[in-house]
């Protein structure tokens, strides 16, 4: 038998799955979070996951993880402290930034400037310049690049990163430099921006390549960490690291590119949403994983999610692709809280985590949080996670109870609704900037709801976007790990052109992909993976001449074996723009750069079908117990999901409780079980 493992680290909980690559049977498990040492979590989960399945450790072939470690480093700031080596002149290209405020006309008064990644103090300037056709208008002076390098040295610099003018058209000082670092700061680790990210725009280029050693030390020591800590618990597995795009690395190009890393974690749970809703028949949809300490969000067409180039973390905006996913602040361990200053209730976005958690579990917790509102209000059983976590009812009364006074409600339960009400009002504001903004109407989508906590508000959520049904997968609290083993390695590679098409031929562009195919397979078949069973993708950024920004368009590889194909660019840019801006220019069209991606085969996970039942979920009921929902008291279902069977209609006000999630349905809906095990909520009709 060959068992695979699927790992997802949030901030509360460390999820796993187990499964049976040949017969589809899986295994889960759920563990606190270990945020000292994320392996420590990974490791007692994998181990649980086998125990519960009577396997040994030794019988895992394969483990895929999707991690954070890369993304706290950032918004902790806790990453390393590194050196920058410019042009001369570009001392303070990271402090000059865009000059972007974000929010309204008071963001200019009250925003704080977020501190550079790479210090002023420890950013140092080269004599050297490339043009931007690559050619050498002055040639790297070697030695005063050695005297600047000391001061680096000098400064105890952890890491170094080099971003050096138009570098993207000629990286040949870059390189010099690297060897230069390497006699001069030998084991340092060393980042170059033509090799992060070989593309125009210094600010963002620099910005990428200064993130990528920032966290590159932390990521290493992480990874290392993590695959002594698997072999010492007797798997001999190979392991992977989820990407931001949704593709798998191996562990050393992980260490190498960690800024590929960055949406690791939510990238997981799209796939796997994108599984379910396949399963379910729904091909446009809104994905929202809502965990312990936040809630990601995004929007998949086709069963294809949308891949941005830029990812954002925490104020920084950094050039890399990755699944469009928005995260909000929004969790079951968000913290709530009355501003002295308004008086006004707010969620988050402080999040009790793993550590002490909310205070129905238990640990020390005192303050009051969205699961503590959930237990309030009834929705939330006395044991989660198997059994893992006991819920302390009086406890979650008593933190709820504490903000009572400051609010000026009449009840604990009103407090309570107000705070879950709240919390799915910011959820919805997430899920508009990946809909709306986009030119989508969320009523056209149905909703994937899973994550530990999304199945308790998904009911909501789809009633206030219109969005149905509102799918609830198999193993919602682990589906990140699910996507995380069903996931498939991934490389891609870019280039900046700046050419016309009018002055371009179909010839000279496919020779650019063909170069860019040719080197993102040899770096997957760097990595162990047969280069015959990849498929590559293409696609182009484009922009009608004097623009300042660019849209993505997907090219047929085959059509530019013709002159057509550079049309079918053309013509694919302005039905792009004119759905987003709903208007044409009259003027030339340029392509900016060109990105060749390549994945290998998806590991497909055989699908369980559900025996079917007679439409009465009966058997399936525990008990009935009051719950406060649309502002009064309502006798409610409990159902154990493992007893419901195909074709079972769970009518609400309902509880449905497995292993790693609760569902709520609301009164006026129902839940529908689909044959393939995912519960799917739609309004009653009258």
């Amino acid at each position: 038998m060959t068992y695979r493992v699927g790992v997802d680290v949030g901030g509360t909980f460390t999820d796993v799955l187990l499964i049976n690559a040949e017969t589809g049977e899986t295994w889960r498990s759920k563990v606190p979070s270990t945020p000292d040492d994320q392996s420590v979590g990974v490791l007692r989960g994998i181990e649980k996951a086998c125990e519960l399945a009577g396997i040994e450790t030794s019988g895992v072939s394969h483990v895929q993880h999707g991690t954070t470690v890369a993304t706290n480093a950032v918004l902790e700031g806790k990453g390393a402290k590194v050196g920058l080596i410019t042009t001369n002149g570009f001392r303070q290209v990271l402090q000059i930034a865009r000059s972007y405020v974000p929010g309204g006309l008071a963001g200019w008064i009250v925003w704080p400037k977020p501190e550079p990644l790479a210090k002023l103090e420890n950013t140092i300037e080269v004599r050297e310049r490339m043009s931007t056709k690559g050619d050498v208008v002055e040639a790297l002076d070697e030695d005063d690049a050695r005297r600047q390098i000391a001061v680096l040295k000098a400064r105890g610099v952890a890491t170094v990163c080099v971003s050096l003018i138009n570098s993207f058209a000629n990286d040949a000082h870059e390189k010099c430099l690297v060897e230069i670092l390497a006699e001069e700061m030998p084991g340092i680790p060393v980042s170059i921006s033509s090799q992060v990210l070989p593309e125009m725009r210094e600010y963002e280029r620099t910005l990428t390549t200064v993130a990528n050693g920032y966290v590159q030390v932390q990521v290493g020591d992480y990874v290392r960490n993590l695959e002594q800590k698997i072999s010492a618990g007797g798997l001999d597995a190979e392991l992977s690291v989820l990407r931001s795009d949704g593709g798998l690395s191996s562990p050393a190009a992980a260490s190498e590119r960690p800024v590929t890393l960055l949406m690791s974690g939510p990238a997981g749970g799209v796939t796997g949403a994108t599984w379910a809703a396949k399963a379910a028949g729904q091909g446009d949809f809104l994905a929202f994983d809502m965990g312990g300490t936040s809630t990601d969000v995004a929007l998949v067409q086709d069963y294809q999610p949308r891949i941005a180039k830029d990812t954002k973390v925490g104020d920084l905006n950094i050039r890399v692709s990755s699944v469009d996913v928005r995260t909000v602040g929004a969790g079951g361990g968000s913290v709530a809280h009355v501003p002295e200053l308004t008086r006004a209730l707010r969620v988050g976005p402080q999040s009790a985590g793993a550590v002490p958690g909310p205070a129905s579990y238990g640990k020390g917790g005192t303050l009051p949080t969205v699961t503590d509102a959930n237990v309030v209000l009834g929705y939330l059983p006395e044991e989660l996670a198997g059994g893992e976590i006991r819920m302390d009812v009086a406890a979650a009364r008593s933190a709820v109870a504490s903000i009572q006074e400051t609010t000026g409600l009449d009840s604990i339960q009103a407090v309570a609704a107000g705070i879950i009400d709240i919390v799915n009002e910011n959820i919805l504001g997430a899920i508009r900037l990946v809909s709306v903004q986009q030119g989508h109407d969320p009523r056209d989508f149905a909703l994937v709801a899973f994550g530990g906590a999304g199945p308790l508000h998904g009911n909501s959520i789809g009633r206030l976007l219109g969005s149905w049904p509102v799918i609830i997968p198999p193993s919602p609290g682990v589906l990140n790990a699910y996507g995380d083993v069903m996931t498939s390695h991934r490389e891609e590679s870019g280039r900046t052109i700046l050419r016309e098409i009018a002055g371009l031929s179909a010839q000279e562009l496919a020779d650019d992909f063909d170069d860019l195919a040719s080197r993102t397979r040899e770096r997957l078949e760097s990595q162990g993976i047969d280069p015959s069973r990849l498929t590559f993708t293409y696609r182009a950024e484009v922009r009608y001449h004097g623009q300042g920004f660019e849209l993505g368009v997907s090219v047929d590889r085959a059509s530019l074996d013709s002159d057509d194909g550079l049309d079918a660019i053309a013509t694919a840019f302005d039905t792009e723009h004119e759905r987003l801006f709903s208007f044409l220019l009259d003027a030339d069209h340029e392509i900016v750069s060109l990105t060749v991606v390549a994945t290998s085969p998806v590991t497909e996970i055989p699908l369980i079908e559900l025996e079917p039942g007679t439409g009465d979920p009966s058997a399936a009921l525990i008990r009935t117990s009051d719950i406060w929902v649309d502002g009064g008291s309502h006798s409610a279902g409990l159902y154990d999901r493992t007893l419901l069977k195909a074709g079972d209609i769970v009518e609400g006000p309902a509880i449905v409780v497995e292993m790693d999630s609760t569902a709520l349905v609301l009164p006026g809906h129902a839940a529908t079980v689909h044959p393939s095990g995912a519960l799917l909520i739609e309004p009653v009709k009258e």
